[in-house]
């Protein structure tokens, strides 16, 4: 009997497709890779055409021994990881250690796993494809020289504990700039005018805003000036110059790439990139599905960059569109959508693998993040196919003496794709009705609204979605390792969440201001931009990998060599307390960590003691009466808690001070207003005498959004 050893990379893999294959088929996990570069040592011989030294990595020599053992039993080995450079790079290793040879018909790949899918693949073994292994290694061996050899210099120069990766540290650099337009952001006063309209008395009545005064824009930069414009539009005559109805017709969004899946994820879902990624991940590798609970891949292959959909595909989703939701939503020519540049268009959008597998369907098979996962990507992938939605626009133009205004309102005549999109999208679309009138209308003046004011707002922070599609525009990475830079730049302490917000934490700035000096390639947005684009190169065999390593490596080390002369060492004087070790009788001394200064035993690390710095500020907290102290947040930012803490959680971003609110006899806090103005307010969110709130946009160099 014919024996055929299939290796995957997972154990739920394994389990989904050994289901689909007979008893001559033994399928086995690797569990991601086998073999690696030594973590002991730097591991590339540069002299010697970057040769990478490759181990077994600690743990697997039990499942190596297995997998060898199975090899040397089998008729046919396939090598059956995941279908981009990782798994081919994966698959390589492999044949090393099981004797199989690159050019040997032994690689099998497939974007869905599937019963069809799986089989067809084993019908058309191909060999190794050696220019995506040489970009993958490439790719390590770039960023174990960046790693290697500049984190022991910010260690010895700075603070032990940094590191420096090449592609993350691009991300902390953007991230650090984004906070630094935001510090030097001056906010500007302006202000809006609106008015209420109508035909006559017994007409609906509808919003028009002013644009224009004299044929120019009107700007309105101060309470007064906005004054002289209500004024003015009360006294004035109103009558329509000109109008307008257009249709507007909105294509449906693209199926969904690994960015898109992303962002969306973490925007309508509240996921992490790391959690979108996890969960799609489970959905691929196979779900427990039916009466028999065997599993079943649910979605195509996560990791992609394309948004080309197989043509059998296509023409499922369009019939399933027409017996479900009628004619009318089938398009007479399928959408096809163009990826971005350097897109793998072998591979296929992220789709559901059979579109009759409602969500509704699968609901009792899956927890509640994979049910809301696949839920979005189902919705997305039908949508794509959908007819486009059609919205009747209306505009008027309207004069008011020296002043032109404008309303307008849509209205959905046909939803088309947005029957599958969330309630946000067809609200975008609902607009309000205004009337279609002829020119020369003349209209009755409801009522004038009071002028609102306005301050501009700096650029928004980033968070994980705004992130993803910052890095993918600028080319920075790609999508398959989003969600491991975001992790790793968190983990590491350069950046921190504050709500979903990500900010530069203070190791990040002082990183970043040190690379910028001495490795300002390193990080420039444009040369990792380039860099990225070589390595896809060397898979296309567009370039050769060494020729790649070595443009990048030598003026490297040369810069290395010039941060390692120039920078001084940062020696800071030991600062002894007043404060006693419990346990070895120190003086304790103050020792600077990620989140600010602390209190630690000189004899680390034989004494492990530490204690917090506690800076009372001489006001009694108001749930418990312990005392207020400054504390800062994981960027460093400056709050206030109670000292009782975890016991009582009382915090406040604005300083509490000594005085109680003559409304209702709670704490007041002290805010820092536009142009420095202190001012006091109660507390207590429920009290009349909080904090009044201004209404702000933000305003890009594009304009007001």
């Amino acid at each position: 009997m014919t024996q055929n050893l299939v290796i995957v990379e997972s154990p739920t893999k394994s389990k989904t497709i050994g289901r689909f294959l007979g008893k001559n088929y033994t399928v086995k996990a690797s569990m991601g890779h086998l073999r690696d570069l030594p973590k002991s040592q730097f591991g590339v011989d540069i002299e010697n055409h970057f040769t990478p030294k490759y181990i077994n990595i600690r743990g697997k020599g039990e499942l190596i021994k297995e997998l060898k053992s199975l090899a040397k039993k089998a008729d046919k080995i396939y090598l059956a990881t995941d279908p981009d450079r990782e798994g081919e790079a994966i698959a390589w290793h492999l044949g090393y250690l099981l004797g199989v040879k690159p050019e040997d018909p032994c690689r099998i790949s497939f974007h869905e796993i599937t019963s069809r899918a799986v089989k067809d693949a084993l019908k058309h073994p191909v060999p190794i494809d050696m220019d995506k292994v040489d970009a993958q290694q490439a790719r390590r061996i770039l960023d174990r020289i960046v790693g290697y050899k500049l984190s022991p210099l910010l260690w010895r120069k700075i603070r032990r504990g940094l590191s420096a990766g090449r592609v993350q540290s691009v991300a902390v650099k953007i991230i650090c700039d984004r906070q630094k337009e935001i510090d030097m952001f001056e906010p500007e006063e302006y202000w809006t005018a609106s008015v209420k309209l109508a035909k006559d008395r017994k007409s609906a009545k509808f919003t028009a805003d002013v644009v224009k005064k004299d044929g120019k824009k009107l700007s309105i930069h101060n309470g007064e000036e906005a004054a002289q414009v209500t004024a003015d539009l009360k006294a004035a005559s109103y009558s329509v110059t000109d109008s307008s109805v257009k249709d507007r017709v909105r294509r449906p969004y693209a199926p969904f790439t690994t960015s898109s899946l992303q962002q969306e994820a973490v925007k309508h879902l509240n996921f992490t990139t790391r959690r979108a990624m996890l969960v799609a991940q489970q959905l691929y590798e196979g779900v427990p599905i039916g009466r028999s609970k065997q599993p079943v891949g649910l979605i195509t292959y996560m990791r992609t960059d394309s948004v080309h959909l197989a043509a059998e595909a296509v023409e499922s989703i369009r019939s399933f569109i027409g017996e479900q939701y009628g004619a009318s939503y089938v398009p007479v020519k399928p959408h096809v959508y163009s990826s971005r540049k350097n897109a793998q268009e072998a591979h296929e959008a992220i789709r559901p693998t059979d579109v009759k597998r409602t969500p509704a369907e699968v609901a009792k098979y899956l927890d509640r993040d994979q049910l809301r996962l696949y839920t979005l990507i189902w919705n997305r992938t039908v949508a794509c196919q959908m007819a486009s939605s059609i919205s009747a626009v209306t505009t008027l133009v309207i004069s008011a003496g020296a002043y032109e205004l404008r309303a307008a309102g849509s209205v959905i005549k046909f939803d088309g794709f947005l029957k599958l999109m969330d309630k946000k999208e067809v609200d975008a679309e609902k607009t309000k009705k205004v009337p279609n009138l002829p020119k020369g209308t003349e209209l009755v003046l409801i009522g004038v609204d009071e002028a609102q004011q306005h301050f501009t707002e700096p650029p928004a922070n980033y968070t994980e979605a705004t992130l993803v599609k910052e890095l993918e525009e600028k080319g920075i990475g790609r999508p398959s390792t989003y969600a491991t830079i975001i992790n790793t730049i968190l983990s590491r302490g350069y950046v921190a969440k504050e709500g979903k917000k990500i900010l530069p934490t203070e190791l990040g700035k002082l990183t970043v201001e040190m690379l910028s000096q001495y490795f300002k390639e390193l990080i420039d947005v444009k040369f990792s931009a380039h860099m990225e684009d070589e390595l896809d190169a060397i898979s296309e065999h567009k370039a050769d990998k060494e020729k790649v390593l070595e443009e990048f490596y030598e003026p490297f080390a040369k810069a290395l060599e010039v941060a390692d002369k120039n920078i001084p060492v940062v020696e800071k004087p030991v600062e002894v307390s007043d404060e006693i070790c419990p346990n070895c009788h120190s003086h304790l001394i103050v020792k600077e960590g990620r989140h600010g200064k602390f209190l630690a035993c000189p004899q680390f690390p034989k004494c492990r003691y530490t204690k917090p710095i506690l800076v009372k500020i001489g006001v009694a907290c108001p749930k418990c009466g312990h005392d207020i102290i400054e504390r800062h947040s994981k960027t460093g930012r400056l709050f206030y808690g109670c000292s009782n803490y975890p016991e009582c959680r009382f915090t406040s971003w604005d300083k509490p001070v000594n005085q109680k609110c003559p409304v209702c006899g709670s704490i007041m806090l002290e805010a820092t207003e536009r142009g420095g103005k202190k001012v006091l307010y109660c507390s207590n969110e429920e009290c009349t005498n909080g904090r009044p709130r201004k209404k702000t946009v933000r305003k890009t160099k594009r304009g007001n959004e």
